[in-house]
């Protein structure tokens, strides 16, 4: 599972953009590990939501956690089969998303 995050730590604000999260938390909620991946997309000119759905699939993440997907990135994730999990929670740290998750 991945949430979008504006930081590399589980103090971190979840971050509700998807394309342009500056980090991403893969939580693995069977062993509850948890690893930060620098988001290489942030930046891009254009198609940073297609790119960052294209890491996504690499990484092999089945679910993705964050406030908003563009209409392209939710086509191309729904090709890959990954499920969108939409949360306005934009006040909240990563730790809280998968508090709340585990509940």
């Amino acid at each position: 599972m991945l949430i979008t995050s504006t930081g590399n730590n589980l103090k971190s604000k979840f971050d509700l953009r998807f394309g342009r999260a500056a980090w991403f938390c893969v939580y693995n909620p069977e062993t509850n590990e948890t690893d930060f991946i620098e988001n290489e997309n942030m930046n891009a000119q254009g198609g940073a939501g297609t790119k960052t759905a294209e890491t996504v699939a690499e990484l092999g993440v089945k679910k993705v956690i964050s406030g908003d997907f563009g209409p392209k990135a939710k086509s191309l994730l729904e090709r890959f089969k990954v499920q969108m999990i939409i949360m306005d929670e934009g006040s909240k740290t990563v730790q809280e998303i998968i508090d709340k998750i585990q509940n």
